[in-house]
């Protein structure tokens, strides 16, 4: 799979799961309170953390072709659990909850979105250690069309939440449609940790 591919369907897989951003970015969208400011504060962070991930983490454990088989053979590890963890709760779907009041003022927007986004262990564990791990084994100009990819998903998603937002909090209401998105995501998490492990014992 070519490094920007990998790179959009690794960040589209993290990104639509059930998250404190998601719920937010949707909850403006239907109150239409400020949702595209939600969604352009969100994919500012997710661009920043994943820049870092990617041209820092993904870069330094690129220096040593041990740090990239252990960095890889990690980020391919992770991806099999997460994968795992998708199709568990494929078992037990649930729900994405939008209702609650919106925040009022384009301030309240930035500090609240920001805050999902950066202080959110989960986003940082994603967009930093995971992709940066994943990016570590291809090539500089590998990574940076492996980031522009990654980069693609969080604005593609993000600003796709706030437009369509009425659509999707009515399907995203149907545990059915989190079961099948759930058993998506875990097929696309282990065909990348597959690749991954294959490009780790090829040597790239």
């Amino acid at each position: 799979m070519p490094p920007f591919l990998r790179g959009l369907t690794l960040g589209l897989s993290l990104i639509v799961a059930i998250g404190p951003q998601n719920a937010f970015v949707l909850r403006q969208g239907l109150t239409r309170r400020y949702a595209w400011l939600a969604a352009l504060t969100c994919s500012l962070a997710d661009t920043a953390l994943t820049t870092f991930g990617v041209l820092g983490v993904g870069a330094l454990l690129a220096r040593s072709p041990v740090l990239v088989l252990i960095g890889t053979l990690a980020g391919a590890t992770f991806l099999l659990w997460y994968g795992w963890r998708s199709f568990r709760a494929a078992r037990h779907p649930g729900t994405l909850q939008a209702e609650g009041q919106a925040a009022q003022t384009p301030g309240t927007i930035l500090v609240t979105a920001a805050a999902f986004s950066l202080l959110n262990p989960h986003a940082i564990l994603d967009t930093v250690v995971l992709i940066g791990g994943a990016s570590a084994g291809l090539g500089r100009t590998g990574r940076t069309t492996f980031l522009l990819g990654t980069i693609l998903a969080s604005w593609l998603w993000f600003f796709g939440l706030a437009l369509l937002a009425g659509r999707l909090a009515l399907l995203m209401r149907s545990p059915r449609a989190w079961q099948v998105l759930d058993v998506l995501i875990g097929v696309v998490m282990w065909a990348i940790a597959v690749g991954l492990v294959r490009s780790a014992l090829s040597g790239g």
